[in-house]
């Protein structure tokens, strides 16, 4: 079979007017043995996109507009790109749908819990003033990755991709999972408690984690894992 070609939502426009992706998710699917596809918001003809793509990732990124799921504004909110938004709920509904398989990374994982109804801490130190580091920051929007140890539920299909239920994992993000939404199941945490990974069950293959295994995979086999599960849903093979 020829290789599956995965989808790659992408940044917004920057200030220069460029889309943009971090190398590393590009580079993670290819180890997969997929064919990365970068899909840049506002793109009106989602539907074929959909027809041509076997898989889909929804990629990191800018915070969430909180418009989106009846929240209230914070001053640590960065960023906010309302046509990414929308896209991105529109996409994952669609996709959902048809029941393509789908890996949503941190934003992503923050958009599908959105897209079904769901709604975010706008900003954990605040929310939580005893939570450990989600992210490093290092200067106005600027954020690197501080890693924090994440525990799977054993009988998650995600424990069973990553072949293990307690690692370490690249996080970098300060908001969460507050209400969960519709169809979703919880079956990671950080060890304050954090929402770090979630589920589909009624779907074929979505999983959503909050972390950045793009970050590790060249590294740590167990993040690289879900990419290699992902190119295989896509072929069929899972």
């Amino acid at each position: 079979m020829d290789a599956p070609l995965i989808g790659i939502s992408t940044y917004g426009r920057n200030a220069d007017r460029h889309f943009s992706l971090p190398a590393e998710y590009v580079e993670s699917v290819r180890r997969a043995g997929g064919i990365p596809v970068l899909m840049p918001p506002g793109e009106p003809r989602l539907h074929d996109w959909l027809e041509t793509v076997d898989g889909l990732i929804i990629a990191g990124g800018c915070d969430v507009e909180p418009q989106l799921y009846g929240g209230v504004g914070h001053e640590t909110i960065q960023l906010v790109d309302s046509e990414r938004d929308q896209d991105e709920v529109a996409l994952i509904h669609q996709s959902v749908e048809i029941g393509m398989p789908i890996l949503a990374v941190c934003r992503g994982l923050q958009v599908l819990n959105v897209a079904f109804g769901g709604d975010l801490h706008a900003d954990i130190p605040s929310a939580f003033p005893d939570a450990i580091e989600h992210r490093r920051v290092v200067g106005e929007n600027k954020n690197e990755p501080e890693p924090h140890e994440v525990t799977l539920d054993p009988g998650s299909r995600l424990a069973g991709v990553m072949q293990g239920n307690r690692f370490d994992a690249p996080s970098m993000h300060h908001q969460a999972i507050d209400e969960l939404g519709d169809g979703l199941v919880v079956v990671g945490h950080a060890p304050d408690g954090i929402i770090e990974a979630v589920e589909m069950p009624e779907h074929p293959w979505l999983l959503a984690v909050q972390w950045h295994p793009e970050l590790a995979a060249a590294e740590q086999p167990e993040h690289q894992r879900l990419f290699d599960a992902l190119v295989q849903a896509a072929q069929g093979n899972e």
